[in-house]
């Protein structure tokens, strides 16, 4: 593989420290691996390779946010092991389908195909626009954040929402059009 990192080992103090700053992201850092991998199996290598670069180099975290500290090692890391392993796969072909919590099955039913077909249309839109609705809309990041993880000035990120979220607009309309006809999603 590749050469030792020149980082130091981290001692007890910079663990227990780590686990209190950055391990309460670790399910923010595997959502968001998931939503850039399509694939569950992947995004917990992406996430788990993540962790370890973010304990290795912890020491250079200067005590700013951890969450979009993290999320931009969780991308840098996607961005690596794509390079390594090749180009962008296709979307993701199993959504979840468990329904909607709630008394009524109809409701749960209905809101639960609601969170199926914006799944889909967000993971059919493209690698650049599912990452920033992701950030912004799942991960509830802000535009200063968002612009930390991916390294854009704020105003470049905030076109970049503007014209994803047209584009999820587009594709929902075209999916649930199709669905209102009787006709399979694409």
């Amino acid at each position: 593989m590749g050469r030792m990192s020149d980082a130091p080992k981290p001692d007890g103090g910079t663990v227990g420290r780590f686990r209190s700053v950055v391990l309460p992201h670790l399910d923010a850092a595997y959502g968001y691996a998931r939503w850039l991998t399509r694939d569950p199996v992947e995004a917990q290598d992406v996430a788990q390779e993540a962790m370890l670069r973010a304990l290795r180099y912890f020491h250079a975290f200067r005590g700013e946010e951890a969450r979009p500290w993290l999320m931009r090692i969780v991308r840098n890391t996607w961005i690596d092991l794509r390079k390594r392993n090749g180009a962008e796969k296709l979307p993701l072909e199993v959504l979840e389908t468990r329904a909607a919590e709630g008394p009524d099955p109809e409701q749960s039913a209905l809101a639960g195909d609601r969170r199926r077909q914006v799944a889909a249309a967000l993971a059919a839109l493209p690698a650049e626009s599912r990452e920033v609705l992701v950030l912004r809309e799942i991960e509830d990041l802000s535009y200063k954040h968002i612009a930390a993880v991916l390294d854009l000035p704020i105003g470049t990120v905030m076109s970049r929402i503007a014209r994803a979220r047209e584009k999820l607009v587009v594709e929902l309309k075209g999916r649930l059009e199709r669905s209102e006809h009787g006709l399979p999603d694409l």
